[in-house]
C-alpha cells in the first residue's frame, strides 16, 4: 500500500480505541485533523466513527496480548501511511482483589495486557520513529501507577511496571526526538468502573472483607459519578504532546493530583525519618 500525502497531520495508533479514553482520544485527534489507526478486539464498535471520518479513521482488529499481531499492526500502519507519529498504549482493564485472592493466572493475564503488550508495540514502533527522528509514545497508566491501596495490588503492579519501563525509555529515546508521556488519570466517566473492563478476582476470602470489601462495591457503584471529564482529559493529553517540554508524567483530575502529592510527601517524610539508618549501611571509611 502506498503512503498517503498527509501534510503536517499526525498519524496515531491507539489501542483499546473502541471505548473509554481510547475512543475519546481518537475523537480528539480526528477533530484536530489527524489520522487514527484505531486498534480494538472488536473493531465493529468503531463503525460509526469510521463512517463519520472515512479514510481518516481506520479500525483494525488487534488483541494487545497477541504480541505477534503488534508487529503486524505497526507494519501495516507504516506501509499505509508512511509513519506512526503517536503510539498510545491504552488498552486495559481493572481487577479488584486482595493480593492473596489474586491467582497467578489472573496476575499474568493482566501483566500481558498492561505490560508485555505495550512493550511489544514499543519495540515494533521505535525503529520507524528513530529513523524519522520524531514521534511520541503515550502510556495510559493511572494514579494507581504511582501509588496503591488494598484491593488493587495486581492492577497497580502492572502499571508500576509500565511506568518503570517508560521512565528508562525516556532517557533512551529523547536524543532521537521521541517524546514519552505517562498519563495518570484519577476517576473519570469512561465506563471503566461499570462494565466488563472491571473484573473481580475469582477468589473472595472473608478475611479481607474489611480492607477490600469497600472497593469491591464502591468502585462499580462510582460509575457515572466520577468527577473526571474524558473530553477534557483528551485535550490535556494533546496539549502535553504539543508542549515544547512534554512531561514524563501527567496526572489528570483533582483526585489523582491530590493523592499523588500526598503520597510523595509521605514517602519523603518516611525517607527522612529513616535517613540515619539508610545512610549507616555503607562500609566505614
Amino acid at each position: 500500500m502506498s503512503a498517503q500525502n498527509l501534510g503536517a497531520e499526525r498519524v496515531w495508533l491507539i489501542t483499546g480505541a473502541s471505548s473509554g479514553f481510547g475512543r475519546t482520544l481518537a475523537e480528539a485527534a480526528l477533530a484536530a485533523g489527524d489520522t487514527v489507526v484505531a486498534a480494538a478486539r472488536r473493531p465493529a464498535a468503531l463503525d460509526d466513527l469510521a463512517a463519520a471520518h472515512p479514510g481518516q479513521l481506520v479500525p483494525v482488529a488487534a488483541d494487545v496480548t497477541d504480541t505477534a499481531r503488534a508487529q503486524e499492526v505497526v507494519t501495516e500502519t507504516v506501509e499505509r501511511f508512511g509513519r506512526i507519529d503517536v503510539l498510545v498504549n491504552n488498552a486495559g482493564r481493572g481487577l479488584i482483589g486482595a493480593v492473596e485472592e489474586t491467582s497467578e493466572a489472573e496476575l499474568r493475564d493482566l501483566m500481558e495486557l498492561h505490560f508485555f503488550g505495550p512493550a511489544a508495540l514499543i519495540r515494533a514502533a521505535l525503529p520507524h520513529m528513530r529513523e524519522r527522528k520524531s514521534g511520541a509514545i503515550v502510556q495510559m497508566s493511572s494514579m494507581g501507577g504511582r501509588l496503591s491501596f488494598p484491593g488493587v495490588g495486581a492492577y497497580s503492579a502492572t502499571k508500576f511496571a509500565l511506568e518503570g519501563l517508560t521512565e528508562a525509555l525516556r532517557g533512551e529515546v529523547a536524543a532521537f526526538g521521541i517524546k514519552t508521556l505517562i498519563v495518570e488519570p484519577g476517576a473519570f466517566r469512561t465506563g471503566f468502573a461499570g462494565g466488563a473492563a472491571l473484573q473481580q478476582s475469582a477468589t473472595v476470602l472473608p478475611a479481607y472483607a474489611d480492607t477490600v470489601g469497600a472497593v469491591r462495591t464502591g468502585l462499580p457503584d462510582s460509575d457515572g459519578k466520577q468527577p473526571g471529564d474524558p473530553v477534557k482529559a483528551a485535550a490535556a493529553i494533546l496539549a502535553a504532546l504539543d508542549a515544547e517540554e512534554t512531561p514524563l508524567r501527567l496526572a489528570l483530575g483533582n483526585d489523582a493530583l491530590d493523592a499523588i502529592l500526598a503520597h510523595a510527601d509521605a514517602a519523603r517524610e518516611e525517607a527522612r525519618t529513616w535517613e540515619p539508618v539508610s545512610r549507616g549501611t555503607d562500609f566505614d571509611a
